[in-house]
């Protein structure tokens, strides 16, 4: 009989599977890339199967690779189910909510929905998990949190649910003593020269950020890739790049040196709260009332409410592969 495989090699399947690169995916697990492929390669010869092609450019999952993906997020998520409903019992019932964030989460929407919450549900605990760049799913994917706030596009899932909150414009993050920091607005043209930090995320997410439908024909050229706000602030203070970031950030992040200025036809960011719908549980249900409920006061300063949301609002809300 064939052994199972075990829950941290799915772990290490599901990065690789998401990212599509070794290389990405093993500094998401923080593990050399190597070590990654041989514990691939000790998966595939322990189920059998081939689950990824791989060229020495390009790797794409095999329809046994296809199958495995959706069967190991549904495991992985029961695992964290178990998890939470073992600690819930311990806890005398109680009861407990993990948040998944990135950056500064819904913006001043934040503290206002956990505020909320508690006064709605004061016996939940709740835990806000920070996540870098490399999840845009912000940890929905593997269920290691029961909800989330995330910032499309995100690849469409049968198990994912999504509603959009508000939609802000993105800026551009320059250093104060860049020339384009003494300028009143700027175009995607006026910066299209300019190197770049990227985000070290999946590429469809990565290419959102440095706004490659918006350039036409000019390529990205990236002085950095970085794995989270602080980094990529740093990069830019060296001067090894500018990036595209979503409107609120200057008010939560306004450090000394960077200079943010507004850009004319780049497309808006939205904020969503998204979670797991095979995952019914009553204080996802209540977080994700509650947040609809605050949502639609208008409580983000220059932000467009989802009720009032463009179009274009909706068509960045997710993608396909």
């Amino acid at each position: 009989m064939t052994d199972a495989p075990e829950i941290r090699v799915l772990r290490y399947f599901v990065a690789v599977a998401e990212e599509l690169h070794f290389g990405r995916a093993a500094t998401r697990l923080h593990i050399s890339q190597p070590s990654l492929s041989v514990q691939i390669r000790k998966l595939e010869h322990t189920l059998g199967a081939r689950l990824l092609a791989r060229t020495s450019r390009h790797v794409e999952l095999t329809p046994a690779g296809v199958v495995l993906l959706e069967e190991a997020h549904r495991l992985l998520a029961g695992v964290e189910r178990l998890t939470a409903a073992t600690r819930r019992a311990a806890d005398g019932g109680a009861g407990s909510l993990v948040v998944g964030f990135q950056a500064n989460a819904a913006a001043e929407l934040t503290p206002k929905i956990l505020a909320a919450f508690q006064a709605r549900c004061p016996r939940v605990q709740v835990e806000m998990r920070s996540h870098d760049f490399a999840d845009p799913y912000v940890g929905l994917s593997t269920g290691s949190v029961d909800v989330a706030f995330v910032r499309p596009p995100v690849v469409v899932q049968g198990w994912l649910s999504m509603e959009i909150l508000f939609v802000e414009p993105r800026v551009l993050v320059t250093s104060s003593d860049s020339p384009l920091a003494a300028r009143g607005r700027v175009t995607v043209e006026d910066v299209v020269d300019e190197p770049f930090v990227g985000r070290r995320a999946p590429e469809y997410w990565r290419d959102f950020w440095l706004a490659v439908d918006t350039r036409g024909p000019h390529t990205v050229r990236l002085g950095a890739e970085v794995a989270s706000v602080d980094e990529c602030f740093e990069a830019i203070l060296s001067r090894r790049g500018v990036a595209f970031t979503q409107a609120s950030t200057q008010r939560f992040y306004d450090r000394p040196g960077l200079a943010f200025v507004p850009v004319d036809g780049l497309p808006p960011s939205a904020v969503a709260i998204a979670w797991r719908n095979d995952m019914d549980a009553q204080p996802v249900r209540d977080f994700v009332d509650t947040t609809r409920a605050l949502a639609a006061l208008d409580l983000v300063p220059s932000s467009t409410p989802a009720a009032g949301a463009s179009l274009a609002a909706t068509t960045i809300a997710a993608v396909a592969r």
